[in-house]
């Protein structure tokens, strides 16, 4: 046997050289000592995913992958999850990488196999998750002959991914997945590809380790300009209503501490977006919640009256926006960045910043610190101006008129109960949103959802990941009806792996947010939205039956006097998964909201049941 190689660091830093680590995968060129091994083309998946501190991986065996599931079932150092569809192994290596910063593999057969990951995939690289995606292909000599199960998923992923990879011979195998989990993981994260031959994965070569790694032209900027970190420095000292525009990159890049120490030395009022949700404590005086389509009325209009953005890992989403034309149209824009792609690609930025966030926003706040010896910042005006929003506009709901729950009432309340080191894995729809408002997030990775795609069907099989990476932490999915119903399978998967998540469907009996908008813009018009899943008689399916027929413990939860005692009964149930079916009502909508195609100063608090909003 050769000498055991150490695994590289969990997450390498790039460097502007792109060379890593001594003990990283991709040291520039091949060092080893040990004896040359021969090993198949599996053998060198297998060796190279246990050389990279691979642990967990989700996946589903079949023909062209079987080669490499017959060596992984011999490996003492990787745990397989074995889900029950490959979109289910996809959104479980994002809530793994999600909740811990680590990448996440998932694993899949050629053709269907393949595609069923495509959906993951696309939601990974939408919310700049590091994912590792490996897929079997059929042999090299049948490729282009349209053999059975062969798709090019390598063409199919590659406007998805940061770079997708065929391997055609096993001695290319250890370079590419050390390729392949620097690109991921380096830089702006995001999903890479690695689709292997069926010849490749059962022929054999030399194993050589650390192999050398050839990347021509990615060079990921990790250090900022130091005259535009002076320029953007100066910019906030005079700023007179400055606002720190927090987005996802800087949970991605571990800054959250950074962000907190600049927050408290400038004294600048912060707001999270959705994927940025505890990157900087929800207690913290200084936030004004989530800005955005359905953000707190403070954050909305603290962005449109704005004079400096200080923009950290955002990238201007349609969501926060609104209409780009109309937003923040007084403000200078400090845009910070890992992406230059990012940069001025919908706001112009006035002081662009390309670089890693954690080192960007650390040194930013040294120099407001000297910048500060030189002047008086003032933004006691300003902070006047949002008090008065804050105290006006608080976050709030009416209780239903049909009697059934609230579903504000019922997440708000898992929340309070569980609390803040837990970890929150939401679905799509008007559920994410209230996840998103009525529970306090006080720590980052705590947070998961599909924000770029709005993947119906992220949430269990994202908590089933997170579960998985952080066993002690107690894990909710907080779905509706209709997520619930696309990827509920993993129920099964949960039980027999002994990874009990709490699973909260927020249960309206219909597609809520589309339901919401077709009351808003469409006169009421309900077309093809009731799911029959939860009112009057109809249960299709009924939930309760369905979590004990994958082995789950199933409660219903119909009153208000109800909901405390079964959230407090799911967080003391450990030996198995626990599905909660909340009757809420239908008719509950998102507040506040900002019509999509007009600007953020049209948001509203609420409003009547027949607005004269015209969608755009």
């Amino acid at each position: 046997m050769p000498t055991e190689s150490k695994p590289v660091p969990t997450k390498p830093k790039a460097t502007d050289s792109l060379v890593p680590p001594k003990k990283a995968a991709g040291a520039a060129k091949a060092t080893s000592t040990a004896k040359t091994e021969i090993l198949t083309g599996s053998g060198a998946i297998l060796r190279s995913l246990e050389n990279l501190g691979i642990k967990d991986v989700f996946g589903l065996p079949g023909g062209a992958i079987m080669p490499f599931y017959d060596e992984l079932m011999s490996s003492t150092n990787i745990r397989h999850i074995l889900v029950r569809h490959e979109q289910g192994a996809g959104h479980a290596a994002e809530g793994y990488a999600s909740s811990t910063g680590k990448i996440g593999v998932a694993i899949a057969t050629s053709g269907p196999g393949a595609t069923n990951l495509v959906t993951a995939i696309a939601d990974a690289h939408m919310d700049s998750v590091p994912l590792l995606a490996i897929t079997g292909q059929v042999f090299s000599t049948s490729m282009g002959t349209d053999a059975f199960q062969e798709v090019d998923i390598v063409g199919i992923a590659m406007p998805i991914t940061k770079h997708s990879f065929l391997v055609t011979r096993p001695e290319d195998i250890p370079a590419t997945l050390a390729a392949a989990y620097l690109i991921a993981t380096t830089g702006r994260p995001g999903p890479v590809l690695v689709d292997i031959t069926k010849d490749a994965q059962q022929n054999s070569a030399p194993f050589v380790w650390p192999p050398a790694i050839d990347l021509p032209g990615y060079r990921p900027v990790m250090k900022a300009h130091g005259k535009q970190v002076q320029a953007a420095a100066k910019l906030i000292a005079e700023a007179k209503r400055p606002v720190l525009y927090v987005g996802g990159g800087v949970i991605r890049a571990e800054a959250s501490e950074e962000l907190f120490a600049l927050a408290e030395k400038t004294g600048v009022p912060v707001v999270t977006t959705l994927m940025a949700r505890g990157a900087f404590p929800d207690s913290h005086e200084q936030h004004l919640g989530m800005p955005g389509m359905h953000g707190t009325v403070p954050a909305v209009l603290a962005l449109q009256e704005a004079d400096v953005l200080i923009v950290l890992g955002a990238r201007f989403d349609d969501r926060v926006t609104g209409k780009p034309s109309e937003f923040a149209p007084d403000a200078t824009v400090i845009h910070v960045d890992v992406d230059p792609a990012e940069i001025s690609k919908i706001r112009v930025a006035d002081v662009p910043i390309v670089g890693d966030a954690k080192d960007v926003i650390a040194d930013l706040t040294v120099a407001y610190a000297e910048t500060v010896k030189k002047t008086t910042p003032d933004i006691s005006a300003w902070w006047k101006r949002l008090n008065e929003l804050k105290a006006r506009f608080p976050l709030g709901y009416d209780e239903p008129e049909d009697g059934l729950l609230s579903p504000q009432y019922v997440i708000e309340r898992i929340g309070q109960i569980t609390g803040p080191e837990a970890i929150y894995a939401a679905g799509v729809g008007q559920h994410q949103m209230w996840a998103a408002q009525y529970i306090k997030y006080e720590r980052p990775n705590a947070w998961l959802n599909s924000g770029g795609a709005g993947t119906m069907g992220y949430g269990v099989p994202a908590a089933m990941g997170a579960k998985v990476a952080n066993p002690d932490r107690i894990v909710w999915a907080i779905d509706g009806d209709g997520c619930f119903q696309m990827t509920n399978q993993e129920l099964a998967t949960c039980t027999i792996n002994d990874i009990p998540i709490k699973v909260a469907v927020i249960n309206n009996s219909s597609l809520g947010m589309v339901r919401q908008w077709q009351t808003l813009f469409y006169n009421g018009r309900h077309s093809f939205t009731d799911l029959n899943t939860g009112h009057d008689t109809v249960m299709i399916p009924d939930f309760v039956k369905l979590a004990e027929a994958y082995g789950a413990l199933g409660i219903r939860v119909t009153k208000k006097e109800e909901v405390d005692a079964a959230i407090k009964l799911a967080n003391e149930t450990n030996d198995r998964p626990v599905v909660i079916d909340f009757i809420v009502s239908a008719d509950a909508m998102v507040w506040p909201m900002v019509p999509q195609g007009v600007g953020n100063s049209s948001v509203q608090y609420a409003r009547e049941k027949a607005p004269e909003w015209e969608e755009e």
